[in-house]
Protein backbone atom coordinates (compact mmCIF):
# COMPACT_ATOMS: atom_id res chain seq x y z
CA UNK A 1 0.00 0.00 0.00
CA UNK A 2 2.82 2.55 0.87
CA UNK A 3 4.48 1.15 -2.37
CA UNK A 4 1.66 2.51 -4.27
CA UNK A 5 0.95 5.45 -2.37
CA UNK A 6 4.77 6.96 -3.58
CA UNK A 7 4.25 5.03 -6.95
CA UNK A 8 1.49 7.38 -7.79
CA UNK A 9 3.49 10.87 -6.23
CA UNK A 10 6.03 11.84 -4.21
CA UNK A 11 4.96 11.90 -0.71
CA UNK A 12 5.52 13.06 3.00
CA UNK A 13 6.18 10.61 5.92
CA UNK A 14 3.26 11.94 7.48
CA UNK A 15 0.99 11.94 5.13
CA UNK A 16 1.89 8.02 4.59
CA UNK A 17 1.38 7.26 7.69
CA UNK A 18 -2.08 9.38 7.61
CA UNK A 19 -2.88 6.88 4.66
CA UNK A 20 -2.03 3.47 6.83
CA UNK A 21 -3.99 4.99 9.91
CA UNK A 22 -6.88 5.42 7.93
CA UNK A 23 -6.13 1.46 6.57
CA UNK A 24 -6.09 0.79 10.88
CA UNK A 25 -2.84 -0.21 10.22
CA UNK A 26 -1.65 -0.98 14.03
CA UNK A 27 0.98 2.22 14.93
CA UNK A 28 3.84 0.11 15.76
CA UNK A 29 3.78 -1.76 12.34
CA UNK A 30 3.39 1.91 10.25
CA UNK A 31 6.12 2.79 12.25
CA UNK A 32 8.32 -0.14 11.34
CA UNK A 33 6.94 0.26 7.74
CA UNK A 34 8.02 3.52 7.41
CA UNK A 35 11.42 3.92 8.71
CA UNK A 36 12.68 0.69 6.87
CA UNK A 37 11.18 2.61 3.81
CA UNK A 38 13.08 5.61 4.85
CA UNK A 39 16.40 3.04 5.51
CA UNK A 40 16.22 2.32 2.16
CA UNK A 41 15.49 6.40 0.91
CA UNK A 42 12.42 5.65 -0.52
CA UNK A 43 10.56 8.13 1.76
CA UNK A 44 13.01 11.40 2.56
CA UNK A 45 11.35 14.77 3.61
CA UNK A 46 14.11 16.67 3.09
CA UNK A 47 14.19 16.03 -0.62
CA UNK A 48 10.17 16.03 -0.74
CA UNK A 49 10.43 19.28 0.71
CA UNK A 50 12.03 20.67 -1.86
CA UNK A 51 10.60 18.97 -5.23
CA UNK A 52 7.64 20.14 -3.86
CA UNK A 53 9.14 23.95 -3.46
CA UNK A 54 9.99 23.89 -7.23
CA UNK A 55 7.20 22.11 -8.23
CA UNK A 56 5.18 24.84 -6.49
CA UNK A 57 7.03 27.51 -7.57
CA UNK A 58 7.35 27.08 -11.52
CA UNK A 59 3.59 25.70 -11.50
CA UNK A 60 1.35 27.77 -8.89
CA UNK A 61 3.98 30.73 -8.57
CA UNK A 62 2.95 30.40 -5.13
CA UNK A 63 4.86 32.38 -2.45
CA UNK A 64 6.71 31.48 0.33
CA UNK A 65 4.49 31.84 2.99
CA UNK A 66 1.96 29.86 1.22
CA UNK A 67 4.78 26.79 0.42
CA UNK A 68 5.49 26.96 4.28
CA UNK A 69 1.94 26.61 5.08
CA UNK A 70 1.06 23.87 2.48
CA UNK A 71 4.90 21.98 3.89
CA UNK A 72 3.29 21.94 7.18
CA UNK A 73 0.04 20.71 6.66
CA UNK A 74 2.07 17.60 4.49
CA UNK A 75 3.95 17.06 8.27
CA UNK A 76 7.21 18.43 6.83
CA UNK A 77 8.97 19.86 9.83
CA UNK A 78 9.84 23.64 10.11
CA UNK A 79 13.26 23.29 9.82
CA UNK A 80 13.36 21.15 6.34
CA UNK A 81 10.46 23.39 5.23
CA UNK A 82 12.88 26.95 5.96
CA UNK A 83 16.08 24.38 4.45
CA UNK A 84 13.45 23.77 0.89
CA UNK A 85 12.31 27.22 0.94
CA UNK A 86 15.98 28.97 1.14
CA UNK A 87 15.80 27.75 -2.85
CA UNK A 88 13.26 30.76 -3.43
CA UNK A 89 14.93 33.62 -3.41
CA UNK A 90 13.31 37.63 -2.93
CA UNK A 91 13.89 38.62 -6.73
CA UNK A 92 12.28 34.83 -7.66
CA UNK A 93 9.30 35.78 -5.91
CA UNK A 94 8.88 39.65 -6.81
CA UNK A 95 9.58 37.97 -10.57
CA UNK A 96 6.37 35.56 -9.68
CA UNK A 97 4.18 37.69 -8.15
CA UNK A 98 4.91 40.58 -11.13
CA UNK A 99 4.74 37.86 -14.04
CA UNK A 100 1.15 36.74 -11.98
CA UNK A 101 -0.44 40.48 -11.95
CA UNK A 102 0.60 40.57 -15.64
CA UNK A 103 -0.58 38.32 -16.81
CA UNK A 104 -4.35 38.96 -14.92
CA UNK A 105 -4.25 42.51 -15.80
CA UNK A 106 -7.65 43.01 -18.25
CA UNK A 107 -6.52 44.38 -21.66
CA UNK A 108 -8.21 47.13 -22.31
CA UNK A 109 -8.93 48.37 -19.00
CA UNK A 110 -9.27 51.92 -18.39
CA UNK A 111 -6.94 52.84 -15.70
CA UNK A 112 -6.85 56.77 -16.22
CA UNK A 113 -10.22 55.99 -14.57
CA UNK A 114 -9.57 56.39 -10.80
CA UNK A 115 -12.22 54.03 -9.71
CA UNK A 116 -11.17 51.27 -12.46
CA UNK A 117 -7.82 51.29 -11.25
CA UNK A 118 -8.43 51.26 -7.31
CA UNK A 119 -10.41 47.91 -8.38
CA UNK A 120 -7.97 46.48 -10.11
CA UNK A 121 -5.38 47.34 -7.79
CA UNK A 122 -7.63 45.23 -4.73
CA UNK A 123 -8.57 42.78 -6.98
CA UNK A 124 -5.07 42.00 -8.18
CA UNK A 125 -3.48 42.47 -4.62
CA UNK A 126 -6.09 39.92 -3.30
CA UNK A 127 -5.23 37.38 -6.10
CA UNK A 128 -1.16 37.67 -4.97
CA UNK A 129 -2.53 37.55 -0.69
CA UNK A 130 -4.18 34.07 -1.96
CA UNK A 131 -0.81 32.96 -3.14
CA UNK A 132 1.60 33.74 -0.39
CA UNK A 133 2.39 36.95 -1.03
CA UNK A 134 2.54 39.82 1.81
CA UNK A 135 0.66 42.93 1.51
CA UNK A 136 3.16 45.22 0.88
CA UNK A 137 5.24 43.40 -1.56
CA UNK A 138 1.83 43.16 -3.41
CA UNK A 139 0.14 46.07 -3.02
CA UNK A 140 4.24 47.60 -4.21
CA UNK A 141 4.21 45.33 -7.36
CA UNK A 142 0.41 45.90 -8.55
CA UNK A 143 1.38 49.28 -7.74
CA UNK A 144 3.95 49.11 -10.64
CA UNK A 145 2.70 47.32 -13.06
CA UNK A 146 -0.23 49.85 -12.99
CA UNK A 147 1.51 52.62 -13.02
CA UNK A 148 3.72 51.21 -16.41
CA UNK A 149 0.31 50.01 -17.62
CA UNK A 150 -1.04 53.29 -16.74
CA UNK A 151 1.82 55.19 -18.94
CA UNK A 152 1.42 52.89 -21.73
CA UNK A 153 -2.06 53.46 -22.53
CA UNK A 154 -1.49 57.49 -22.49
Amino acid sequence: MVLRQLTNSPKSRHQLARKLAERNVPANVAEAVLDRFEDVKLIDDADFAEMWVRSRVQTRKLARGALRRELSDKGIDTELAEAALQQVSDDQEEDAARELVLRRLRPGTDLSDRAEREKQARRLAAMLARKGYSSSMAFRIVGEVLGEAGTLNE
